[in-house]
């Protein structure tokens, strides 16, 4: 009987198969990789800041580094927000296609992360290959000794998977992750800042601006200081109190006891008071947690120990969250966490909102919601924040959330490259500027700039012009001087919700909160458990020597309580700022 002869597209593709086993190893599908560079460029990553070609050769080195980890599988872990769930679900897929390197990147809550990477630091168990983790727990990473310092790496035993078009010098961040050492511990995967946010076309309203400068005898506008936010809070929730038959709140927060509180605080609203130092990005030597520090050492938190966590300016800032949340916000928001408040004034009744996080933007922009115009425009813009009585010229004035890639000591050398491979994918210039029309929570300047951003900017209510603009640089993370960030920032929320409901009062619950610092830092102090610069912590002597000090070495912190804690209301005009921040001013010149 006649042998069976293969048709022609069976004997194609053996020739084909044949050919391919004589070529050298991993090239028989090298344009299988060029070929998904290529589709993944004209279908997903547009548009970018690099051009086509540019585009082209950096994902050409990504498939050249990975050529001795493919067929590699690795784990990575972020918390869940909508950049990260970009990146879990389109950018491992193409990564996986043009690198052959498959990568699980699971999506926790922000806690969980924690949870699973002190477990690995604990157990030295390798639990992930690489984190997402916020740049607040920088100072805590820089002292335990169990982070890879990414500048070593770089240059070191990760040069040869380090991308040349990395740019570290373009990502707006990183200033936020560079140690007291100098070098850079964490990159910048997102970022995303607390802003002033209010309804522009009620400050624009003739009727409303009239009323306004007539009872308060300046006008209305973007609040410079908070005497200024409490007088349009009034104004808003109890003379106004109606717009077009609907109830009308001045302000909007939230107080439920509940770790999210925490979050409310630390994420920088003392200092916003004036609490800390002059320093950017973190006031020195006392930083917005009244932590001090000395020759890198944390010295103390209570003002007693020369810190100012329960000083008159921690006071005060405590003091107008918890009136302002009684007084002018819909009472169910004393009961609310984070997550429940998050986009309550889409529902088109809130006026202004001081602590507004840029993450909800995408939110808030959505057609057909109460907030925003037929044609897609927002009714509403973010600001920067109004600063309080104790705040001076040279202090950060909020906070930004720079989620940020970590690797660890304890994970295998050849896992650990191959997960620095996938971190450096997901924010290269290729890709980054997709991304962030995503997410909106930008990492790179060449990003913010791109010229698809000013034909959006339109559509997001300020937040272009404010990335653009010098001020941004005064809302910054969590700095160095907080030691042990897990085990101090669970102290804020159980601590601070007692002067909330009425347990304490407001100098009690931050006594006990400095209390409560100072005997952590001691702990570690007696434990030695830190590789560099831990806890040395002062001896308590009195406010009184501290104020003195702080006076003749020319610092601010501690500062004495003020007289006046309500100075005259100061606003300015939203299209002066916007002009300002045009010109590379922070503020208008006569702010």
């Amino acid at each position: 009987m006649e042998r069976l002869r293969p048709s022609w597209p069976q004997a194609g593709l053996i020739a084909v198969l044949l050919a391919g086993a004589a070529l050298p190893p991993g090239a028989a599908f090298a344009q299988d990789y060029q070929a998904a560079a290529a589709r993944w460029i004209d279908d997903e990553f547009q548009p970018s800041s690099l051009s086509r070609d540019e585009q082209v050769a950096e994902l050409q080195w990504f498939t050249d580094a990975a050529e001795p980890f493919r067929g590699m599988s690795i784990n990575v872990v972020s918390e869940n927000i909508p950049t990260h769930t970009y990146e879990s679900q389109t950018l491992t897929k193409a990564f996986e296609e043009i690198t052959g390197i498959k990568v699980t990147h699971d999506l926790l809550q922000e806690g969980d992360v924690i949870e699973k990477l002190q477990t690995q630091l604990q157990s030295g168990q390798n639990v992930y290959d690489a984190y997402i983790n916020d740049s607040d727990l920088i100072g805590t990473h820089y002292r335990y000794g169990a982070v890879v310092p990414l500048s070593d790496f770089m240059s070191g035993e990760g040069a040869d998977v380090t991308n040349p078009g990395l740019d570290i010098d373009d990502f707006m961040g990183i200033s936020f992750t560079t140690a007291p050492d100098g070098k850079v511990y964490m990159l910048p995967d997102q970022q995303f800042a607390n802003l002033y946010w209010f309804r522009q076309d009620l400050f624009t309203d003739p009727d409303l601006m009239a009323q306004f400068k007539e009872k308060y005898g300046y006008d209305l506008g973007v609040p410079v200081n908070w005497s200024a936010y409490e007088d349009i809070a009034n104004f808003f929730s109890n003379d106004v109190g109606e717009i077009d038959g609907k109830k009308i709140y001045g302000h909007m927060d939230y107080g439920k006891k509940d770790p999210s509180l925490g979050w409310r605080y630390t994420d920088a609203w003392f200092s916003m008071a004036g609490s800390g130092d002059r320093g950017l990005p973190n006031g020195k030597p006392v930083d917005e947690w009244g932590i001090r520090v000395e020759d890198c050492h944390p010295v103390g938190s209570s003002i007693e120990r020369g810190g100012d966590i329960n000083g008159p300016a921690a006071v005060y800032a405590l003091t107008k969250s918890i009136e302002w949340l009684k007084d002018y916000a819909p009472a169910e928001a004393q009961g609310m966490t984070f997550y429940e408040y998050a986009t309550v004034p889409t529902r088109g009744d809130i006026a202004q909102q001081a602590f507004w996080y840029t993450a909800f933007t995408a939110d808030y922009a959505k057609k057909g919601i109460p907030v925003v115009n037929e044609d897609g425009t927002p009714k509403w813009r973010v600001a920067p924040s109004p600063h309080g009585a104790y705040w001076h010229d040279g202090m950060k004035l909020g906070y930004q959330d720079a989620g940020s890639w970590l690797l660890l000591k304890s994970t295998p050398v050849d896992r650990r490259k191959a997960a620095w491979l996938y971190a450096q994918f997901v924010v290269s210039k290729t890709v980054d500027v997709k991304k962030s029309h995503v997410g909106l929570t930008f990492i790179r300047n060449s990003t913010v700039n791109d010229e698809s951003f000013s034909e959006r900017a339109p559509y997001l209510g300020g937040l272009i012009e404010f990335y653009r603009s010098p001020a941004r640089v005064m809302w910054t993370p969590t700095g160095t001087n907080v030691p042990d960030y897990p085990k101090l920032a669970q102290l804020w929320w159980q601590n601070i919700s007692t002067a909330i409901s009425g347990e304490t009062t407001v100098q009690t619950a931050l006594d006990n909160l400095a209390d409560a610092q100072d005997k952590i830092m001691e702990r570690l102090e007696r434990a030695n458990v830190m590789a560099v610069c831990g806890p040395k912590m002062n001896p308590k002597t009195s406010a009184e020597d501290w104020y003195e000090k702080a006076e003749a070495e020319g610092t601010l912190a501690p500062q004495r309580k003020l007289e006046n804690e309500k100075p005259e209301g100061q606003t300015v005009a939203y299209d002066e700022l916007l002009n300002a921040w045009a010109t590379g001013k922070a503020m208008p010149d006569n702010m």
